[in-house]
């Protein structure tokens, strides 16, 4: 059955206005503006879940390439990126179920808070059992909780700020601003207690956090938009059997491949980017298909498919943070300020950083331009652009100090150029998927949007083993190269593209 559309349950009287709650307004008084209300609840939450995923993922990477004396696990830098790349893609590519589940079985709401205390098991299982077991058991618990949490987030605050187009990319802004803060802050925590007490007391903090998460997101429930409580697409009674099978047998697949010798370390990101391209294929292919799916909705679709490829590349380069950019680190980064050792963490924590401190600036730009402000394609390409020219940079530094320790000061530079580069990617997606999605389909096109940071992760992992295969500069001239010329095609169509993913809709 449909629910009643969103516009439809508000009363035009001040007096009779229902509330996320429940519960009715007083006469004369104004509903909480909706940045004021369930954006910044959801805000927190993300914070304190973006604390723990990014305090894990700042020192995944070193305990997966530094040595045993120093407390990792010693694997071959080739590798290391593979399963990096993998698990950031794995951990993006399950929200495609996750959206699914939001959309056709389980409420958004609940979504969220089951995903949220999966999420604080598995950090809880990496910071008290060692080697590759615990690893991999608390990743793979990871990569559930997200799945499960991430796009159903999303959707939430979309709930939110519907009907408010004028603050719509400044709210989304704002709550991606809250995304790198925790992605900040929880690298800086985590780094340093690594850097003094050791790894497994990093994990260990990443699990308050997200224990953090699920207090902040229980406490604001009950002020959440009906919608959120509210299935969008159930699913009919006699094909859950079917989806029970069809689970099981994935799971099975997976089992076997890993017990043949099939799935291996080494090519788990090659696995990974081939099922986020497959996956992207059926969900572009399935919504422009649907025959509930308007004319219009479905131009928006095909409008929208040169930015997902163009995020998803992107992305890539921007996650080479975790795989390429964190074998340069401890192979010609020369850490050491007079006694003390600069925690290898803190370097990577200076892209979201840079990202946190440029969004007010940004989103205000925004709000002033307001309808003169670019499209999202053109937004889009200036961030491709300008984190090619990131890695231009990093080549002119590669080739100025030859095979000399690259100093540390530029590489933090870097960082600052390529990070504040995501305000012109990442919000914009994501405010894009939640306006533009066909009506059936609002939670799996955020699950679309999100594939693109699963490719963009897995691809990392390719790039990560591509740069130990050639030369530091070959291989930062052909990453600047794709992204300043990507980004200058992509402003080159910005027009015809913006035609397409407006169709249908208010201006």
């Amino acid at each position: 059955m449909r629910t009643t559309p969103h516009h439809a349950r508000t009363s035009t009287s001040t007096h009779t206005t229902a509330t996320g709650s429940g519960t009715r307004e007083k006469p004369g008084t104004r509903p909480e503006p909706p940045l004021r209300r369930g954006l910044w609840n959801m805000a927190f939450t993300e914070l304190w879940e973006r604390f723990s995923f990014y305090g894990l993922q700042g020192i995944l990477s070193f305990y997966l390439l530094y040595s045993l004396a120093k407390g990792g696990l010693a694997l071959d830098p080739a590798v290391a990126s593979g399963i990096v790349g993998a698990y950031g893609g794995a951990v993006y590519l399950s929200q495609v179920l996750g959206a699914w589940l939001g959309d056709r079985l389980v409420s958004p709401q609940n979504m969220v808070l089951y995903g949220a205390v999966v999420i604080t098991a598995g950090h809880v299982v990496l910071a008290f059992a060692p080697g590759f077991a615990g690893l991999g058991a608390g990743l793979v618990c990871i990569v559930l909780g997200t799945g499960a949490l991430k796009t159903n987030i999303t959707s939430i605050v979309g709930f939110v700020l519907e009907g408010n187009e004028r603050e719509r990319d400044a709210g989304f802004s704002y709550f991606y601003m809250a995304i790198n803060i925790g992605a900040v802050v929880g690298p800086l925590t985590t780094g340093l207690v690594q850097n003094e007490l050791g790894f497994h007391y990093g994990f260990g903090l990443a699990a308050i956090g997200m224990g953090a998460a699920l207090v902040q997101y229980i406490t604001s429930m009950k002020r959440l938009p009906e919608r959120a409580r509210t299935i969008n697409n159930p699913l009919p009674a006699n094909r859950r059997p079917l989806a029970v099978l069809a689970a099981v047998a994935f799971l099975a697949a997976v089992g076997t491949a890993f017990a043949t010798g099939l799935l291996r370390a080494e090519n788990l990101s090659t696995v990974v980017t081939f099922a986020s391209l497959i996956a992207a294929a059926g969900y572009f292919l399935t919504m422009t298909t649907a025959p509930a799916v308007s004319r219009d909705e479905r131009r928006r679709i095909l409008g929208y498919l040169p930015l997902f490829l163009a995020s998803g590349i992107y992305f890539g380069f921007l996650f080479q943070k975790f795989t390429a950019i964190s074998i340069l680190i401890t192979e010609r980064i020369d850490l050491h300020i007079g006694g003390w050792t600069f925690p290898v963490a803190w370097i990577t924590t200076v892209s979201p950083l840079a990202a946190v401190l440029i969004t007010p600036l940004i989103a205000r730009m925004w709000k002033t331009l307001g309808e003169r402000q670019p499209g999202p394609t053109a937004k889009v390409a200036i961030g491709l652009a300008q984190i090619g020219c990131a890695y231009l940079f990093l080549l002119v530094i590669s080739e100025a100090t030859g095979d000399a320790e690259i100093p540390l000061v530029l590489i933090l530079l870097f960082m600052m150029a390529a990070g504040s580069s995501e305000v012109f990617v990442g919000p914009i997606g994501l405010s894009l998927a939640t306006k533009i999605g066909p009506e059936k389909f609002r939670s799996q096109m955020v699950g679309l949007n999100f594939l693109t940071l699963a490719l963009g992760s897995s691809l990392a992992g390719l790039l990560g083993q591509l740069f130990t295969a050639i030369s530091n500069p070959s291989y930062f001239s052909l990453t600047a190269v794709c992204g300043i010329g990507l980004g200058l095609t992509l402003f080159a169509t910005r027009r015809p593209l913006g035609r397409l993913l407006t169709s249908g809709l208010e201006h």
